[in-house]
Parts: C-alpha cells; structure tokens; sequence
C-alpha cells in the first residue's frame, strides 16, 4: 500500500529525492515518516511529518541536510536529501501511522513500504 522509488548511487556531496505513494486515499490523515537501515544495523528513524504537513521532526544526523514534505493531494510523501554523505548508505523505507508519535517515538508504524536502496559514494 506504500510504494518508495528514487534511490540509486549518488557521490558523496550530492543530492536524491525520494517518494513514497499511498496507494489508499485514507493516508492522506496519517503521520508518516523514513526509516533507514544499512547493511548490518537496526532500522533507524530519519524524518516524520504530521498528516497536516506542519509538523515535521528530523533525526540530529540528517538535520539540515534532508527535508520531508508530502502532498496530500496525490498521496505522495517526498523525502529530499541533499549533501549526502557515505554513512546515508541503506535501504530506505516509508511509513505510516495512525498517531505521530507511531513515527516519531516509537517506530512502530502501521504501514511500512518496500524499500529503496540507496548507496553514496566518496
């Protein structure tokens, strides 16, 4: 019900953007958010945003780098990601949850997508 694409191999310094579609109108009022786990490590939270898009919350390693917007619209959340760095290197996935802190706190989501690779190099 959560489709992710936009990754692929990108130098270090530069920039993807990331999609996540909903295929149910009905997420249109869930939080939803980018969890984020490389080879070997736990899956980790990266961004939420509020189902009315003005809440929005970042992990302190991508503050400032990464920005997440959605588009209730076309059921489409985004996650732009500029001045990768190496250590951004993982399978990125979308959710979605009924409550914010679902995303945010617990990293427990309703909804998880598939997830899209993505691989920085120096």
């Amino acid at each position: 019900q959560l489709q992710a694409s936009g990754g692929g191999l990108v130098q270090a310094g530069g920039s993807l953007r990331l999609s996540c579609a909903a295929s149910r109108r009905t997420f249109s009022s869930y939080a939803m958010g980018w969890f984020h786990q490389a080879p070997g490590k736990e899956r980790e939270f990266v961004a939420a945003i509020s189902w009315s898009p003005s809440t929005t919350y970042y992990a302190d390693s991508v503050q400032g780098r990464f920005t997440i917007s959605r588009d209730n619209a076309k059921n489409t959340m985004y996650l732009q990601m500029n001045s990768l760095k190496p250590e951004d290197t993982a399978v990125y996935y979308c959710a979605a949850g009924r409550s914010y802190g679902s995303i945010r706190y617990h990293g427990t989501p309703d909804y998880w997508g598939q997830g899209t690779q993505v691989t920085v190099s120096s």
